[in-house]
């Protein structure tokens, strides 16, 4: 029997642009629901000009929490009053939890990504990575990545872009801590694309290139650039087969989305808001299978 919604349920919620294709508020509903648990997770249209706006307000109302997608998580950095390690070293949060008006910002999407590897069966710890893009996902996943022991990991992103230093310090910081060999490289360089794809155990493309509702792009230029053997990942899940993964698909290697990804950093962010684990098998069998 569902909840009915009384003056004493809690608001969690996700802001980012767009938003509306998002599984999030299915999946946590039916968490709270599972768990007799009086939340409701609310989906809203939020862009990085309007969000200082919306996070005071959710802060007013004294929203229990919220999660950040794109655009707004590197934006949200600067509007939490403290950050974990993880959101402090990637530069970018997808999960805040309010404590009576401190917000502190989290990033759960680094080791979401990794168990989705794991679900997807693979291990990557000791092989090398070649990640696509540099914003808040992208750095969540070379964060991680380094820190499970990935042994090299090459990113590519266009010079132009303003996460173009943050990429560059992150990768420094990372090689001190780890010895994760990083090496940055120019999206528009095709010939190295395919030099260090040749090299690599797993494709991993963490920009908006596919994404709902642009699903004809591609991160890539055509098939020719994947080699046998190499595992294809996207983090993007709507639509959940891009042309990137239909490309690796048709050639006979493994593809996997970011539906996993999605399932696990959202399992931690309900964690962290509730004190309780989510019901993954439950909710894998609901939402994911």
């Amino acid at each position: 029997m569902k909840h009915t919604i009384t003056g004493h349920t809690g608001l969690i919620c996700l802001l980012g642009s767009p938003c509306a294709h998002s599984i999030s508020p299915m999946m946590h509903n039916a968490a709270f629901e599972a768990l007799d648990l009086d939340y409701r997770y609310l989906a809203f249209d939020v862009n990085e000009e309007t969000l200082p706006a919306a996070v005071d307000g959710l802060k007013a109302m004294n929203a229990r929490g919220f999660n950040l997608t794109m655009p707004d998580k590197n934006r949200m950095v600067s509007l939490c009053d403290q950050l974990s390690s993880a959101a402090r070293l990637i530069g970018a949060v997808n999960t805040v939890v309010n404590d009576n008006g401190v917000l502190t910002g989290h990033n759960t999407d680094g080791a979401g990504y990794m168990q989705s590897v794991k679900d997807a069966g693979f291990q990557i710890s000791g092989e090398k990575m070649t990640l696509l893009g540099a914003g808040g996902a992208a750095t969540a996943i070379l964060v991680q990545a380094a820190l499970d022991g990935v042994r090299e990991i090459s990113v590519f992103l266009r010079p132009s872009s303003r996460f173009y230093d943050r990429a560059r310090e992150t990768a420094e910081a990372l090689r001190k801590k780890t010895g994760c060999i990083i090496s940055l490289c120019d999206f528009s360089d095709h010939d190295r694309l395919r030099s260090e794809l040749s090299q690599s155990r797993i494709l991993t493309n963490a920009t908006s290139l596919g994404m709902a509702p642009s699903e004809d792009a591609c991160p890539i230029p055509d098939a020719s650039f994947l080699p046998d053997g190499l595992i294809v990942s996207d983090i993007i899940y709507n639509p959940k087969e891009t042309r990137l993964l239909s490309m690796a698909r048709a050639k006979g290697l493994p593809a996997f989305n970011g539906s996993y990804m999605l399932l696990y950093q959202g399992a931690e962010a309900f964690r962290l808001w509730t004190g309780k684990e989510m019901p993954v098998a439950l909710i894998k069998n609901m939402f994911f299978s």
